[in-house]
């Protein structure tokens, strides 16, 4: 992986990281400290005000038989550093919902970069 961040660097990258996401209950790894600060450091010019919706659909199956459900999910990167998660369905016979959640904090950052 990366090399070795020595503490003063590390405290640094925290405080820095901290400025714009909640690090109160991370520990982070030098690596993830400097990962964090990558990701505030972009994030005006790589993420900022993007949003990539998916739509997926798939059959079940229920006292009533056979229903479809389509759901949408959509990734919006705030005005401030975090990422909100929308998240909308429609079922073929008209039931509706939806949820929505804001990750702002390091560890939540960092759980979505691992997986994109």
């Amino acid at each position: 992986m990366g090399s070795a961040v020595d503490r003063k660097e590390k405290k640094r990258l925290r405080e820095h990281v901290g400025e714009h996401l909640d690090v109160s209950h991370a520990r982070l790894t030098d690596d993830e400290a400097v990962k964090c600060a990558q990701f505030v450091d972009e994030y005006d010019e790589n993420y900022k005000g993007h949003s990539v919706t998916r739509t997926h659909s798939h059959d079940g199956w229920s006292s009533d038989g056979k229903s479809t459900r389509e759901e949408t999910f959509t990734e919006t990167f705030t005005d401030d550093v975090g990422i909100r998660f929308d998240y909308e369905y429609r079922d073929d016979d008209g039931q509706t919902g939806s949820s929505t959640s804001v990750v702002n904090d390091a560890r939540g950052i960092l759980n979505w970069l691992r997986r994109n």
